[in-house]
This record gives structure tokens, sequence and C-alpha cells, in this order.
């Protein structure tokens, strides 16, 4: 086995990297390595299509696929009711009170609400492993001790993208990929307790672009599946739609895993980051301030309703976006404006046919399990019906238009602001943020520095009349360094991130892979050496 193992170690360690347990993984690595490294070139063959004046559109190739009457594999009992589905990462104490909070599914997360330092990824597995076996306890600094109470909520896990790398472990001279490193260690360990206790290995798909993508996951099902001797279909995963190309392909995403996947997932922001990612060399694209760019703007509205539809035509389930507002007991008046405009976006989702939606924080999960439950009893079997009267076609989908858009510059400092103080608190080793009574993560600070890189670049106006331009950004990093200095310790390399991302001549795909650099060297100043 060509398997090191980089860095000092994690507390742990051993008891997640057992030996059976990395020959799977370096099964996987040498099976898909070359498969995912192939995908990663084609979407850059396709950005440079798109550069060079190439549309997306539907495919001429899956004609078929499209137009023709199939459906997908079983859905599990434990994965039938999802009206409230809570998102956080795998740290222990949010982990507890997520299971904990009364939502029908906790997704626990791997990717945009984790940073990816070693300790994080091993004692990620180690706290799944716990709370599967209903083990997982923490004690807090106050003393509190939290503990598991059933009924918890289903536990799906979301790997990272098929894009990051998990430097940490390297065979044959290759990083492993992060997406099968999460996935397989979790299979490894927990499959077989999973199915004892009734339930199952479920998986949240994220960052997928085009049906080949999706291919790639289904063999990697497969393949595990026969390797741990379980049956076929017994892993079930939910795509997140979240890339402007893999709209134009939610038909084939689920032909490719018809006998794993049991729904799509709607995700906001990494929808419309993506759109700045594909499309940055054109002009007038989401010029408007992020808050602005809401759920009922005409090309989300079309991309939602075409995920409701399509994913009920197929008998898979359809589930909405985040609501990723904190609640603050000590200012009710905050509470009682945000909590309102929480509720008017989830009744919109349930009368558009959403089986359910998502929510950051628990005190959310009683509003939103209010509204579906409220909605399914009125419409009946109704609310899965097909909608033969939405008509949603490439158009749609392509026509950025924002009604009374307009750029200012609050906007822009509140994306600069956001977009430095999750980088900062990531690279502290904390994926999931509350700035603002907002929780925060990877996707909104991507679209936050996607914004600023496009403004500067495309010396976009402003309402004051001023243009956006390096050195108005700069000045606003300036005003605002020294309160982020007091709030966080690595607010310099935050802002050394932000730099290279927004501030870049060349746009830059993922501020992960150049914030896990950084990550890399402050974890090799701070440990030191190899183990």
């Amino acid at each position: 086995m060509t398997f090191h193992v980089i860095g000092c170690k994690a507390p742990e360690q051993d008891q997640v990297l057992s030996l059976d347990g990395l020959n799977f993984l370096e099964s996987l690595h040498r099976q898909f390595e070359p498969e995912r490294q192939a995908l990663l070139r084609r979407r850059q063959q396709v950005q440079q299509r798109i550069s060079k004046g190439w549309v997306p559109s539907l495919r001429d190739d899956t004609v078929d696929i499209r137009n023709s009457e199939w459906s997908i594999g079983d859905i599990p009992k434990d994965l039938m009711d999802r009206r409230v589905e809570i998102t956080g990462p795998t740290d222990r104490k949010m982990m507890i009170n997520a299971l904990n909070s009364g939502a029908n599914v906790f997704m626990a997360d791997f990717e945009d609400a984790n940073s990816p330092t070693w300790k994080n990824m091993i004692q990620g597995q180690i706290n799944l492993t716990d709370a599967i076996h209903r083990t997982a306890t923490y004690a807090s600094e106050k003393g509190e001790i939290y503990t598991l109470n059933p009924p918890l909520a289903t536990l799906v896990v979301r790997p990272r993208g098929w894009h990051l790398p998990e430097q940490h472990i390297v065979i044959d001279n290759q990083p492993l990929s992060g997406a099968l490193m999460d996935f397989g260690l979790y299979m490894h360990r927990n499959a077989r307790v999973l199915l004892e206790q009734g339930s199952g290995p479920y998986f949240y798909l994220p960052k997928l672009e085009n049906m080949e993508e999706a291919v790639l996951w289904e063999k990697v099902f497969c393949f595990a599946e026969d390797a741990l001797r379980l049956n076929r279909g017994t892993i079930k995963a939910t795509v997140l739609i979240e890339t402007i190309l893999a709209a134009f392909e939610m038909d084939e995403i689920l032909w490719a895993l018809r006998p794993h996947i049991v729904g799509l997932n709607a995700g906001r922001w990494d929808y419309l980051f993506s759109i700045i990612k594909k499309f940055h060399h054109q002009p007038g694209i989401l010029t408007a301030d992020r808050q602005r760019i809401t759920m009922t703007v005409p090309f989300m509205r079309a991309y939602t309703q075409l995920l409701v539809k399509t994913s009920h035509r197929r008998g898979a389930y359809a589930i909405g976006g985040m609501a990723a507002f904190i609640p603050d007991r000590r200012d009710q008046e905050v509470n009682r404006i945000a909590l309102a405009k929480v509720a008017e976006d989830k009744e919109r989702e349930a009368q558009d046919g959403f089986d359910g939606t998502w929510v950051a924080h628990p005190d959310l999960v009683p509003l939103a399990n209010k509204v579906f439950t409220d909605t399914f009893e009125t419409k009946g079997d109704g609310h899965r019906d097909i909608r033969h009267d939405i008509v949603v076609g490439p158009r749609d989908l392509m026509n950025f238009h924002i009604p009374h858009a307009r750029v200012t510059e609050e906007g822009l400092r509140n994306n600069v602001s956001i977009a430095i103080q999750y980088w900062a608190s990531w690279l502290q080793g904390k994926g999931a943020v509350a700035l603002d009574h907002l929780m925060e993560d990877a996707a909104t600070a991507e679209i936050a520095r996607a914004q600023v890189w496009y403004w500067v670049h495309c010396e976009v106006l402003m309402e004051s009349g001023i243009k956006v331009h390096p050195g108005l950004v700069e000045q606003m990093i300036r005003e605002g360094l020294e309160i982020w200095r007091s709030l966080w310790p690595m607010a310099d390399d935050a802002v050394s991130v932000f730099r290279q991302t927004a501030l870049s001549n060349e746009w830059c795909d993922f501020s992960t892979l150049v914030a896990y650099d950084s990550l890399l060297a402050l974890e090799r100043d701070s440990e030191g050496g190899q183990s």
C-alpha cells in the first residue's frame, strides 16, 4: 500500500484510520481517481466553451431520458418525512443539538459548513459514529451536559465536493479526494450498524455540474455496496442542484442515480455563485446587492419550480433552501421581523410543492414544521402533484434580469465584511459562523467575494454614482481591519485569502482551495513536522 498520512496526529486518529478502513480508501482512490480528474478537466473545457460564447441548454444526447416515463427506486421509511431538515457541521455539540431539535433530518456537513482541519475531519467521523451508537455526549465549560434524547432526526452526511482534495492522505503520490475520504470512512465504519437500526447510509451530494458527475457517484455507490456486501440500492442520496449547469440536467442526474437517489435540493447561494463563476466574462450578471437577489426573482423562481416539477415527475422529493436566520433571544423585535420573512419564504416553498426545507437553527424547526404541516393538511395528497401548468425552458433559467436591481455601498461593504470574517473563522477551524443574525458558510462567503470580484472587473456603478474599483475595496478593508482583528485572531490571514480571490486579476474558481492552502500552512506552523 503506497499510502501516507501527512501531518501531526489528531486525537483518536488510529481509531478512525484502521487498516481495513485505509485499504478501503485506497481501493476507492485507485478505482475512481482517474475518472474524477477527467471530470474536473471536463469542467474546465466546458468553461472554455462558455467563455467563447456557447450558451448552456438542454442536452441533445439525452432527449430520450427527459421524454420517457420512469421513476427512481424505493425510498426508505426514515426518509419519507422531510418537512424540516436542519444543517450544520460535524461539531459534537452542534450535532447533538441538531439531532435533538425535532427536525426530521439532520444534514451533518463535511463541506460548506466545515473547516477541513485534520482534527475536524477525524473528530467529525468519531462524532458521527458516536451519534449512531447513541453514545455522543458533550460537556460545556460551564458544566452543562449535552446528551442525545430520542426520537432523533435521521442522519444524512454531506461529503466534500469532487473538486476538494484531502491533502493529509496521499496515495500513489496523489492527495485523496475529500469526497471519497468522507464517504469511504463513514460507509466503512457505520453502514452495518445503521442497517441494523433500521436506517441506512444516507448522503447529500454537493456541487455536481452534470450527469457524468452523478454517474461517478453511482459507480462509487455500487463499488462500495459490493465491497461491503450490501444489497444494491442500500445507499441513498439527495443531490443538491446548486450549479447553473446542473439545472439543465435534473432529469439526467436523477436517471444516473435512480437506484440510489431519493430527492433534489435547491441550494440558493451556491447556485448564484455558480452563475457568476460560469459567466464572469459577461456584463450585467447579478449586479444587485446580494440580499436583494431573493428566491422570487424570475430566474430563481424558474429554477425552483422546475426542480419541484422534475422531482415529483420521477417520484423523488424536492427539498427547499436554507433559512439562515439565527434568533436572538435578547432582541424580540429583530426576531419578529426576521421570523415573519422566514415564514413567508417557507410558505412559498410549501405552496410551490416542496416536500420540506432547510433551517440553520433549532429555534426555526417549529416554525418550518408548522408551515409545511398546515400546507400538507390543506392540500392532502395533492401537494405532490406534478405541476403540468409550469413550463420552464432554457431561456427562463438563463434570463438573469433582476427587477429593481441596484448595487449600494452598503451591499459592497457587507460582502467584504462577511467574506473576510468568514475566512477568519474558517482558518480558526470553524466552518459555520453566526454574523449579523445569519449563519454564514462557505457558500455565502463565495457569492460575497464573487460579487466583489465581478463588480470590480466590470466597474459596476453603484447607486451613489461611484464605480466599484480596487481602491474602494481596499479602503473598506482598512476601515474594518482593526475591528476584525479584535474579533478574529486570523483576520490578517483572512484578508490575504480575500485579496487573492476577490481582488486578483484572474478569476478564482473556489476560494476554499486558496483558503485550504493557508489552512495547511497554519497547521504546519502551529503543529510542525510530520507524524
